[in-house]
């Protein structure tokens, strides 16, 4: 019995889950080459291995002589007939040729296509393990911290991988810890094998964790509409329901917050913001940005970028650490936001009402009674202040818009009713 073969086997089929019969054909065609380089000028050389026993037998043909004058591709009569009794002068007979210590150059042919010829056995058992798991949770644990801090990541009969643009900055591993993270994807390598690549920053791993811990998203009762991440600082989140009796937003918290709690815990304590849908791009807007108010909202272009003014206390919150909560806001409404405080949006509106006093646009001359599609009790509000036009409104000091203020008629109110006519 050879049992360093038979040790290759057992440790291919239990450790990497390879079938015998595979390894054995990957083997076979290079042990062959060794028996030709190991008995020259023989014909026909072939190998035999028994899956069971490890024995490794070594044939080739030789011709049935009287006489043998070449002993590598002859043999005698005499010897032929001990082989079969039936065999003629002249015949060819297959001769078992086992060089002497074959077996332990087979062992070591065996180990170095290991590394060659079974990737492929290999990648095809990862693939049909894992191939269909892309977007599941995975648990495991890690077993190296490789080169540039990439983890090394135990799945059983694989390894998985987790490189440093897959994890958040802010979190630390140690060997031996058990990590759970989303199979990101399957994918070949240079070197003809395949990995299983993790990720544990991806906005889907979040959506897995939900599913996992809250039923209602499970059974799709509640729908997870978008996700963004800035991965161990901050996730938000939209989410829906078609069922109007249930409240998307507490079932994903949860009771006393258990739910998203649990999900925080696996994400390092990363904050997440749920967020109600709706259909009005500014409802959304003012439930993705609370609890604090938007004072002006205005998508400029064709809807890519948004001029978006907050209190100038609220600032700060609104922007983030590093600008990183308005760039979420960004990425969640898939528009560029130009945040400002409402301080300078106010400078902003004085030189632009300046400018607009003076523009030769005769629809700033005409009558505000001759005015459609504006609040009858605003004009009349506004005629009652003597102002007669739009360019009036625009010329009023800063006097005159206290006063209509304390009418109920807001800066805001004022740029509406300027914005409307100058775009009508």
């Amino acid at each position: 019995m050879n049992k360093d073969l038979i040790a290759v086997f057992e440790y291919l089929e239990r450790e990497k889950g390879i079938r015998r019969e595979v390894i054995i054909d990957a083997i076979h065609a290079s042990l062959e080459q060794a028996a030709k380089k190991s008995v020259h000028e023989a014909h026909n050389v072939s190998v035999s291995i028994d899956p069971r026993t490890g024995a490794i037998d070594v044939f080739c043909d030789k011709e049935v002589v009287a006489k043998v004058e070449h002993p590598i591709r002859e043999i005698s009569f005499k010897d032929a007939l001990e082989i079969d009794a039936d065999i003629q002068l002249g015949d060819v007979i297959e001769v078992a040729i086992t060089p002497k210590d074959f077996g332990r150059i087979a062992a070591q042919k065996a180990r170095q296509i290991i590394s060659q010829k079974l990737r492929g056995a290999e990648r095809d058992v990862i693939y049909e393990e894992y191939r269909y798991r892309e977007g599941e949770l995975i648990s495991g644990t890690i077993k190296k911290i490789g080169r540039s801090n990439t983890l090394i990541v135990d799945l059983g009969k694989v390894e998985g991988v987790i490189p440093p643009r897959n994890y958040p900055k802010t979190e630390k591993y140690h060997v031996g810890e058990r990590v759970l993270a989303l199979l990101s994807e399957v994918r070949d390598t240079e070197d003809g094998g395949a990995e299983v690549v993790l990720s544990r920053n991806h906005p889907d791993f979040v959506r897995q964790l939900f599913i996992q811990e809250v039923p209602e998203v499970s059974d799709g009762t509640i729908e997870i509409e978008k996700i963004v991440r800035d991965a161990g600082y901050r996730t938000k989140m939209i989410v829906h329901s078609p069922d109007p009796k249930i409240d998307p937003v507490g079932s994903c918290i949860g009771m006393r917050g258990t739910r998203v709690k649990n999900v925080s815990r696996e994400l390092g304590g990363e904050k997440i913001d749920i967020i109600p849908f709706s259909e009005d791009l500014y409802t959304l807007l003012e439930n993705a940005i609370k609890p604090i108010e938007i004072r002006y909202a205005r998508l400029d272009g064709e809807g890519e970028e948004l001029f978006l003014v907050v209190d100038d206390e609220n600032f700060p919150k609104a922007l983030g650490q590093k600008g990183k909560n308005v760039r979420l806001l960004s990425l969640l409404f898939d528009v560029r936001i130009d945040l400002h405080k409402y301080s300078d949006f106010q400078k902003i509106k004085v030189i632009e009402r300046a400018n607009l006093a003076v523009a030769e646009d005769p629809r700033l001359d005409q009558p505000l009674t001759e005015i459609e599609g504006v609040s009858s009790l605003i004009i009349d509000q506004l005629v009652h202040e003597g102002l007669q036009t739009p360019r009036d409104v625009l010329q009023a000091d800063s006097e005159k818009l206290e006063q209509l203020a304390s009418a109920g008629i807001t800066a805001e109110i004022v740029d509406k009713f300027i914005e409307q006519i100058t775009k009508g």
